[in-house]
């Protein structure tokens, strides 16, 4: 079986069942709604199970081996309680390390989130791009492998961000979040050399497109943010095909690994987004 270093997805392709389709997103917090939104446009006929295993965020404190084990065993409860058709990671730090070992424990197809390297080099004209990331991402083989196959002739700046995802959390739940701190985040980004400047960024955490207006305003220049969620959503509709004719709307639900982090803000934002049914799947750290 083939991997598609890009999109993070494997080549096997899912059966479309007769009945409506049940897709499973997972994301260590809050970051993967923003995936969800895109999926949800793709197909509205969907069943939507989105999972964070807020028990264990956030996923960069953990040992590689330790996030490998943590996701394999947190599948397996899911996995078999929701019977999805397909699950997206909705999360670069889980991607980048965890696909391989899901994809060969579990006889669905996975669709992962990893850095967009390859659309960045190909839309930058200052051959400098940024890859906004966290430290997990950035430290991953993978991510550098992406760099090597696809970036060769750019100049790629890797920016491990230690507070932003848990930022963005911050302002989704409508807690006051500070300017400077953002900044701080995403200055190493911004990089110039011999007249030009950076002029891509990709946003290589599902965290980080929910700050995308405030990263606009606070950047000390125009660049272009690549957010992955778009590509991700046109991959899952490309492996369950079309929706059927007039199709009903689906059914959502948000399931947490501890619940701690549920303010009230926290569930209104996530009615927002469709989720208005909250659920707690108790699983230690």
């Amino acid at each position: 079986m083939q991997v598609d270093l890009l999109a993070g997805t494997s080549h096997r392709t899912a059966v479309m069942p007769e009945r409506r389709p049940t897709l499973l997103l997972f994301d260590s917090g809050l970051g993967g709604l923003t995936v969800l939104s895109e999926v949800v446009r793709c197909r509205p006929d969907a069943d939507i199970v989105y999972v964070a295993d807020d028990a264990a965020f956030p996923y960069g404190r953990l040992s590689e081996a330790a996030l490998v084990e943590r996701v394999l065993a947190v599948m397996e409860r899911l996995v078999a309680r929701f019977h999805p058709d397909l699950v997206v990671i909705a999360c670069n730090t889980a991607s980048t390390l965890v696909l391989p070992a899901l994809r060969a424990r579990f006889p669905i197809p996975f669709v992962g989130t990893v850095p967009a390297v390859k659309p960045a080099a190909e839309r930058t004209r200052s051959g400098l791009v940024s890859v906004l990331a966290t430290p997990g991402t950035v430290a991953r083989d993978y991510t550098r492998g992406l760099i090597e196959s696809y970036a060769g002739g750019c100049e790629v700046t890797l920016v491990g961000a230690t507070g932003l995802a848990g930022l963005a959390e911050a302002a989704l739940k409508g807690e006051a979040i500070d300017d400077g701190a953002v900044l701080a985040e995403i200055a190493p980004c911004f990089v110039e050399r011999e007249g030009r400047r950076t002029d891509v960024v990709t946003l290589a955490c599902t965290h980080y497109p929910l700050l995308l207006a405030r990263l606009r305003r606070l950047a000390p220049w125009s660049v272009d943010w690549i957010d992955p969620a778009p590509a991700i959503a046109r991959r899952v509709a490309a492996l369950l095909g079309p929706a059927r004719e007039r199709p009903d709307a689906g059914e959502a639900r948000a399931v947490f690994t501890a619940g701690t982090r549920l303010s009230g803000p926290a569930r209104i934002a996530l009615a927002g987004f469709g989720l208005a049914q909250v659920e707690i799947e108790a699983m230690p750290a």
